[in-house]
């Protein structure tokens, strides 16, 4: 890889300024507890949903039956693993499309004018996702490279995916933007 040019190096002190003092203001942090507030939400829609979803997959004999067959054509487990991310699939979607719901409405109102559009809500779920292996990626790091309590590795994943769905929500998919 090239060295970085004297402009690139400048640009990239500029942007890292920029992003520190953006962080650095009440109204971020405002955002960020209200984003918070609504994490805390979407992890209660998240686990009742993976209650409910488990509890009608195992009692629905279709559902069963789909997932013997699909754990026994792929050989990627048992149907009670596939059944399990099935449901864990199925409140994920559902909590990040309440919390795209919610932030769209609360936290990033004034950004999105509380309008809801496919577009950003695709750009909400790819940052969802990156949040999601920054914390697994956090997770077995601090537990595995630091050997960290398995309880302080997962509260250190927390933040990493908080910093970074609130960062990429914040500077990506809610960024203001001209004429839309």
């Amino acid at each position: 890889m090239a060295p970085l040019s004297r402009s690139d190096s400048a640009r990239a002190r500029l942007i890292r300024a920029k992003l520190a003092e953006a962080w650095r203001t009440p109204r971020l942090s405002l955002k960020a507890a209200s984003f918070a507030l609504i994490g805390v939400v979407n992890t209660a829609i998240d686990y009742s949903v993976f209650l409910l979803a488990r509890g009608a997959f195992e009692h629905w004999p279709p559902a069963s039956a789909a997932f013997a067959a699909l754990a026994a054509s792929c050989r990627c487990g048992a149907a009670p693993t596939v059944l399990l991310i099935a449901a864990n699939m199925t409140s994920w979607v559902v909590a990040v499309s309440c919390s795209y719901i919610m932030n769209s409405s609360i936290t990033f109102a004034a950004e999105s004018g509380r309008q809801l559009r496919w577009r950003h809500y695709l750009a909400f779920i790819v940052a969802g996702i990156v949040g999601l292996v920054a914390n697994t990626a956090t997770l077995v790091f601090a537990a595995q490279v630091w050997l960290l309590p398995v309880y302080v590795a997962k509260a250190l994943a927390i933040l990493a995916s908080f910093i970074v769905n609130f960062s990429l929500s914040h500077f990506v998919v809610f960024r203001p933007r001209d004429g839309s």
